[in-house]
């Protein structure tokens, strides 16, 4: 039986004091892997490719440096300086250190230390909007101007596993403060979490393990579908008030369908729907998708965000894009110009680069 929602409550977590996005930015390493290379080497090239290829990293790129580029990229476009930032906050599921943050690094390198408050985030592909969420209180409350959210993964998948076709690499940050200084308004965020074992990763183990189709239902469509509906219900709008839409993606499949039952249009998913030709970025997957919708995006368009996170859980988001857009978002490269920078390569040295080799 489904919880009722509470009554005399706003179900919608909504700060104090308007917040919306002041700059953002992505990064995509330049390695490509085709779907059909990981096809060659464990199905004979038989089978579906889900996915047409994936980004990833090299052997001198781990989340903290990709982190820092799409930082830079943020800051480049609020024109904000770094020592304005009071958090650094970076959602990861493959932190380069187990014991040691990735949000110090990123903070050091961009110049926002030593007055900033820094934190890694961990929720499986929901780890970037979480620490959005967090952010949007942080400056909701008046605690801050500004804090940087960052959702990026290197992303891992055991040999022959289905994960090793989509697992990428990438991801995006956020620059949040004031709405009077944002590029979009966030209006609303809603958040749904239930105790759902879909995906996990015990520790010291070197892979991922999943449920199967037990990822899909009742795992990732009951929380996106639960969280945008709620979000929409709550705040009064439908499919049809939005210019876009991005939902997390873990392959072609799922925010297609999820879209389609939510009532949104395959064009307006299309522009943010990036796991075809980079695989799914993990903590960066729904946010990467919003950088490209921002990309294109035009002053007055609405846009609906909801990641997922095994686990479970979902984040949603109503934006509202104003008229800083036009200007802010060519002072930095496009997402589309990181997809379109590639560099194929083959399985070996995808093994290699991604230390699937391993010699004593």
């Amino acid at each position: 039986m489904e919880a009722p929602l509470p009554e005399n409550q706003n179900i919608l977590l909504k700060p104090s004091r308007p917040v919306g996005v002041a700059g953002y930015g992505a990064y995509v390493p330049r390695y490509r892997l085709p779907a059909s290379e990981v096809a060659r080497v464990w199905t004979d090239g038989q089978g579906g490719l889900p996915i047409k290829e994936k980004a990833v990293p090299g052997l001198d790129e781990d989340v903290a440096t990709m982190s820092i580029e799409a930082a830079r990229n943020a800051l480049k476009r609020a024109g904000v300086a770094p020592t304005n930032i009071r958090a650094v906050w970076v959602g990861s599921e493959s932190h380069p250190y187990a014991v040691k943050p990735t949000s110090t690094l990123v903070a050091e390198a961009i110049g926002a230390v030593p007055n900033v408050q820094a934190a890694d985030w961990q929720f499986a592909c929901k780890a970037g909007t979480e620490a959005m969420v967090a952010a949007i209180g942080f400056i909701g409350s008046g605690m801050a101007d500004y804090a940087l959210a960052i959702g990026m993964d290197t992303a891992q998948g055991r040999p022959g596993d289905a994960l090793e076709y989509t697992a990428g690499a990438g991801g995006a940050a956020f620059l949040l403060g004031p709405a009077e200084d944002s590029l979009a308004v966030i209006e609303h965020s809603y958040s749904y979490v239930t105790d759902t074992p879909d995906f996990w990763r015990r520790q010291y183990q070197k892979y991922p393990e999943h449920g199967q189709r037990f990822t899909g239902e009742p795992a990732y469509f009951k929380h996106i579908t639960e969280a945008a509906e709620t979000l929409m219900k709550a705040n009064g709008t439908t499919a049809a008030d939005y210019k876009y839409a991005v939902f997390h993606q873990p392959n072609t499949k799922f925010p297609q369908r999820v879209a389609a039952s939510l009532g949104f249009s395959k064009e307006q998913i299309a522009p943010g729907l990036l796991v075809p030709v980079i695989g799914n970025t993990y903590a960066g997957a729904a946010i990467i998708g919003l950088t490209a919708i921002l990309d294109i995006a035009e002053p007055g368009d609405r846009i609906l965000m909801v990641s997922f996170g095994s686990g479970a859980g979902s984040d949603a988001f109503s934006i509202r894009v104003t008229d800083l857009i036009s200007e802010r978002r060519l002072r930095a490269p496009r997402t589309q110009d990181y997809i379109a920078r590639r560099t194929e390569i083959d399985y070996a040295t995808y093994a290699r680069l991604r230390g699937k080799l391993t010699m004593k």
